[in-house]
């Protein structure tokens, strides 16, 4: 006697199904400034084997007997530096969630689309946001890592974190994940847009524009890693879309950590050698980044112009990122739209 799978039961949970969830996912944020918010933070971060790809038994001596024992003090005191006093966080934080927000009016004429938004690290997380969507009706989530540039650093550890979530549950959705856009159109005319917006508040033009990506060791290029190609494929479309001459603009990297060769140029050694050989003035971007964060605030406006002037440079300015503007929300837009045909 086979049983009768046709009722429902009464003890059977109640599912809302039909739905569509897009999921903004960027880096991660700490919860605050403090010792402990940062350790936390740190921790969550630094134990990504998509991020230190070193052996454990190397790693986790250093990680846990010195880098979590000294760095939090350290990078809390940069967060302090560009926190957003007014809503006590992160700018990541406001600029994602204010993405979220655009986005879910953007999508109005889809009504069946639910829009939420993650960090990797930290809060809210993706695990949580998921469940959430899915509590909500989504048996379909488009996933969205905010990177423009594919890494397997930041991309592939946000769907890494995605399908561990999956790998729990009873009922998955299904899912599907925005690719990179490194070459989008709509992105590079909005890079543009910027650099030119903001050029035009200034009362002088540079001498030098730098496009400054986040670093990866070396090794994960040699490995197979695409992004630095497609760093150089941004900046050479960025230069194009400007009509800039090649000895006007240059790429370079930022952010490295550890004792390993990444990519270079070096942002930090450029704005020094830059300054040193005689130029006045200079102009820095940050194309990898949607919105700007500790690296952008703090790296780039405060310690790169430091170092520039400190060099002998004497004008400097940081081209904030698309944030949660309008040309930034319309690329975003365009990716989910084009990546939910056929599922609304």
């Amino acid at each position: 006697m086979t049983a009768d799978i046709s009722a429902k039961s009464a003890d059977h949970p109640s599912v809302r199904i039909r739905k569509v969830g897009v999921l903004l996912i960027n880096l991660g944020t700490p919860d605050g400034t403090d010792y402990q918010s940062m350790r936390r933070y740190l921790r969550e971060f630094l134990m990504d084997r998509r991020v230190i790809e070193w052996s454990r038994w190397k790693w986790y001596p250093i990680l846990f007997g010195i880098v979590l024992n000294t760095r939090p003090q350290k990078v809390g005191r940069a967060y302090e530096v560009i926190w957003n006093k007014e809503r006590n966080e992160s700018f990541l934080r406001t600029y994602t969630r204010n993405q979220s927000d655009l986005m879910a009016e953007r999508l109005k004429d889809l009504p069946n689309v639910k829009v939420d938004w993650a960090m990797r690290y930290g809060q809210p997380s993706i695990a949580s946001r998921i469940q959430a969507l899915k509590d909500e009706g989504c048996d379909r989530i488009l996933l969205f890592p905010l990177y423009p540039q594919y890494a397997a650093a930041t991309t592939a550890t946000v769907n890494d974190k995605a399908f561990e979530k999956l790998m729990a549950m009873r009922w998955q959705p299904a899912l599907r994940t925005v690719p990179d856009y490194h070459d989008d159109p709509t992105y590079i005319e909005a890079l543009a847009n910027s650099v030119l917006r903001h050029l035009s508040t200034l009362d002088w033009q540079p001498d030098m524009l730098l496009a400054s990506f986040h670093g990866i060791p070396m090794s994960y290029f040699q490995q197979g890693d695409p992004y630095y190609r497609q760093c150089q494929k941004t900046g050479r479309l960025l230069r194009e879309k400007l009509g800039l001459l090649e000895d006007k603009f240059m790429i370079t990297f930022q952010s490295r950590f550890g004792p390993e060769e990444w990519l270079q140029p070096y942002t930090d050694k450029t704005v020094e050698k830059l300054a040193q050989k005689g130029v006045k003035r200079i102009a820095v971007i940050n194309p990898g980044f949607v919105s700007d964060c500790l690296e952008t605030l703090e790296e780039i406006a405060e310690q790169a112009a430091h170092s520039f002037h400190h060099n002998g440079g004497e004008k400097f300015t940081h081209i904030p990122c698309l944030n949660d503007g309008e040309d930034g929300v319309n690329v975003l837009e365009k990716a989910v739209r084009r990546e939910l045909m056929g599922w609304v």
